[in-house]
């Protein structure tokens, strides 16, 4: 999760899978070009289900170089061998995470449209800060709107890495890319692709190459 010239992927999962199944589409996915991470993000379900769903799918990710994020909760995290976890404003908060998983690990801040949480997280030593939403998303109803002008704002007065999250798609991800995104967050936008996720993972990075 450093710093790289162009745009990259950061995949979430849908918020509720079958972790077996789910594990060859991912490595599919995966397969069809570069993702810099996949974020375990499942709703509603009990902690043995998200832990069953880490050891399927961190090995189809680390065996491909990607790193495995858990979202919200650093306890899991840790105990099921993720190289990070995301944490929200209403989470558990960044020091604890940092606490809970090491220095080593990876740890994201969910800052909306804030420029302040966002320069607190990164203050603090977040290994990236994500801003959003951008867009309607079939995944959840944002609470925040984001600008674009944000991201553009954050790349000329600081050097940790920025996640744009929020309704993206092949067809709006542009925009964010030019204004400076260090990563796009994606979750319908590849999944629910109609020429498969491998297919959109290979056109999300041609149109960040195009870019770049």
């Amino acid at each position: 999760m450093n710093t790289q010239d162009r745009c990259r992927l950061y995949l979430i999962t849908p918020p509720r899978i079958e972790p077996a199944e789910f594990g060859g589409v991912l490595a599919q996915a995966l397969d069809g070009g570069d993702v810099a991470c996949v974020q375990l993000r499942l709703k509603d379900v009990d902690d043995d289900v998200i832990r069953r769903a880490a050891d399927i799918l961190r090995p189809i990710a680390q065996d491909r170089g990607v790193a495995l994020i858990m979202n919200d909760r650093p306890d899991l995290a840790v105990e099921t061998g993720c190289d990070g976890v995301h944490v929200g404003q209403q989470d558990a908060g960044y020091d604890d995470a940092r606490r809970l998983v090491g220095d080593n690990a990876i740890v994201g801040v969910t800052c909306h449209d804030s420029r302040d949480l966002a320069m607190r997280a990164a203050e603090k030593g977040a290994d990236y800060v994500a801003f959003g939403a951008f867009f309607n998303s079939g995944t959840k109803t944002p609470k925040f709107k984001a600008d674009p002008a944000i991201l553009s704002w954050w790349q000329e007065i600081v050097e940790t890495p920025c996640v744009a999250i929020g309704g993206i798609t092949i067809e709006n991800c542009r925009p964010l890319i030019t204004a400076g995104a260090d990563f796009l967050s994606v979750v319908a936008g590849v999944w629910d692709h109609p020429d498969g996720p491998a297919a959109a993972v290979k056109l999300f990075n041609k149109a960040m190459a195009d870019i770049a």
